[in-house]
């Protein structure tokens, strides 16, 4: 089997709080049990980035994370995705203007996939990662 469709079998997914305040990590351990069984997508939670073939990024980038959120995206393989989770993560929210922020995640790292909300529901997330399936697929036919 080719590394592309092995990757349309499953997406492995690497987590990154980079300075949230947790409440889009409960939406996503609430999105990951058998209620909702991502791995009917092969979608599955893996403990490091080297695995990952997608970044899932909840929280504003904070100035101590702005590092860290870059090394994991340069020790994750191509292709690769990155998924923002969170109104937070996607312009900033309520702490937009705080003098420890580097900004949202798309400042940092450029960014594939948007899920808004705050937090957003475990529908949402796992829209959000068959939709980063589906571009993965259209990066690969290229």
């Amino acid at each position: 089997m080719s590394i592309s469709k092995a990757l349309n079998k499953s997406l492995w997914v690497y987590h990154v709080n980079t300075g949230s305040c947790n409440g889009c990590d409960i939406e996503i351990v609430a999105a990951i049990t058998p209620r909702y069984d991502p791995e009917r997508f092969g979608i599955k939670l893996v403990g490091t980035p080297r695995h990952a073939d997608v970044i899932l990024v909840t929280g504003p980038v904070t100035n101590k994370m702005k590092d860290k959120l870059l090394r994991v995206y340069h020790q994750t393989p191509d292709p690769k995705l990155v998924m923002v989770i969170g109104a937070c993560g996607v312009s900033g929210g309520p702490f937009y203007e705080s003098y420890t922020l580097s900004g949202p995640v798309d400042d940092v790292v450029p960014v594939d996939v948007y899920v808004p909300g705050c937090p957003p529901r475990p529908e949402s997330i796992i829209f959000g990662v068959v939709t980063a399936l589906k571009k993965l697929e259209e990066i690969q036919k290229k």
